[in-house]
């Protein structure tokens, strides 16, 4: 259990991990990141599609007063990346939060929690790729059905950059979050010159309220930092490096998130009918026609930084569930040369595929699409908080543990009838998955 820096547990010897003089080193996962790949994950993970309609969005509701939920978003964000920094590196498998739950709460639970994170395969990822491919084809006018090819296109250049090793997959995400964090600092300083004070005032034009409902609303663009956890078995120097790297992303998606809220606001590029096009709208300030199609490559790298980071989350997690009995045991061979999880990867273009199709036929909603993997995630923010409280000792980490799942928790009240598809989830986990594996476990007994 993690007791502080000085204190964190020896790193666990599991099956697939690699370790100095451990012959079976060469046969798992290879330990080549540092903090600088881990905060590019992070980064990628948590700074989605929301920022290019979030700034506008928030400031129709509460007007220049959505500053304020920005900024007590970005406070309260702090326990939950936290915990799960301080978790990832007392516990660094590429389980994640499915490790977290089966040290907290037994092999059951633990299960059970793996099976929620495949439930968000088949959407998550497309709905990505789709958002990102929608906005380039604003940009330079895509069809449809060009739209639907871009976004095709995405997904299989993640998969094939992930089975290319996760050396080179780390490099990658880090120039893509560096061209992301360069097109957003362009559009901020470009907009410079057009803010004007006036703008700021009234600074509650509808009252304090609606500042809540932002907080709630921007719940869904702070997460992402479980991601991390995923790749703990391939830093180099977990203990070091994961915190560290915790704490850059932190730092780099507030910076970005509050400077262009408070650009969007200032040049006042909101309103009704300006949502979709506020980031557009502001680069266009001094950039015009350019701006716009800057926009739209914004918006696929920003939609291609979090299908990567989930392709190379999600296929460590199938590998870890594979690697102790709750997958079919092909499921954790890895490439003979490049130590990735190759046939996981692949296999990610079924659900894709079908769902790309589906979209394509039935013209189905993105947000429709969406709120079934968010729902799940928030539902895996609760436990992963409700871990940490339970294996972390420091005072201030339970502390921070528990305002994590009291966030959590407040978020589920928003979840609406989509709480209905993690709720069969666990009520399909619960009546099924009755005699979980024994083997590779520490944590508590189940009952």
């Amino acid at each position: 259990m993690a007791r502080g820096d000085s204190e964190l547990p020896p790193e666990p010897r599991l099956p697939g991990m690699t370790s100095p003089g451990d012959r079976r080193a060469e046969e798992g996962l290879q330990r080549v990141l540092g903090w600088r790949e881990g905060a590019g994950f992070t980064i990628a993970a948590v700074l989605g599609s929301g920022i290019l309609v979030l700034p506008a969005l928030t400031a129709n509701l509460a007007g220049p007063g959505s500053l304020m939920a920005w900024v007590i978003m970005a406070v309260l964000i702090v326990p939950v990346a936290w915990v799960l920094g301080r978790l990832a590196t007392a516990y660094p498998h590429a389980g994640g939060i499915a490790e977290f739950v089966r040290q907290a709460f037994g092999l059951r639970l633990g299960r059970i929690t793996g099976l929620l994170y495949i439930a968000t395969v088949p959407m998550g990822a497309p709905v990505a790729a789709l958002i990102g491919a929608a906005y380039l084809g604003v940009a330079v006018g895509l069809t449809h059905t060009g739209v639907m090819v871009a976004a095709a296109a995405m997904l299989f250049l993640s998969l094939l950059l992930n089975v290319l090793g996760v050396e080179f997959s780390g490099r990658t995400i880090v120039l893509v979050v560096i061209g992301i964090a360069a097109i957003l600092l362009l559009a901020v300083v470009t907009a410079t010159p057009h803010l004007r004070l006036v703008n700021f005032s009234p600074w509650l034009p509808h009252g304090l309220w609606p500042v809540g409902e932002d907080v709630a609303l921007l719940f869904w663009a702070f997460v992402g930092w479980e991601m991390l956890a995923h790749m703990t078995e391939e830093f180099r120097h977990p203990g070091r490096d994961v915190m560290r790297a915790m704490f850059v992303a932190m730092v780099v998606v507030d910076l970005l998130y509050l400077t262009v809220a408070v650009a969007t606001v200032g040049t006042h590029t909101y309103g009704p009918g300006r949502t979709a096009n506020a980031l557009a709208d502001l680069v266009g300030l001094t950039l015009g026609r350019g701006g716009e199609i800057l926009v739209g490559i914004l918006g696929w790298l920003i939609s291609y930084g979090t299908v990567h980071t989930y392709v190379a989350g999600f296929s460590r997690l199938v590998y870890a569930e594979a690697r102790i009995g709750n997958l079919p045991a092909w499921l954790q061979k890895l490439h003979p040369r490049r130590r990735t999880p190759a046939r996981i990867l692949w296999l990610h273009a079924v659900p894709w595929g079908i769902v790309m199709l589906w979209t394509y036929v039935t013209g189905v909603s993105l947000a429709t699409l969406i709120a079934w993997p968010s729902a799940v995630f928030i539902v895996l923010y609760v436990l992963a908080m409700a871990s940490g409280f339970r294996l972390l000792r420091l005072p201030v980490e339970r502390l921070l543990a528990a305002a994590g799942v009291l966030l959590s928790m407040g978020a589920l009240v928003f979840l609406g009838w989509t709480m209905l598809y993690p709720g069969a989830i666990l009520l399909l986990g619960a009546l099924f998955l009755r005699r979980p594996q024994t083997g590779a476990h520490n944590g508590p007994d189940d009952p």
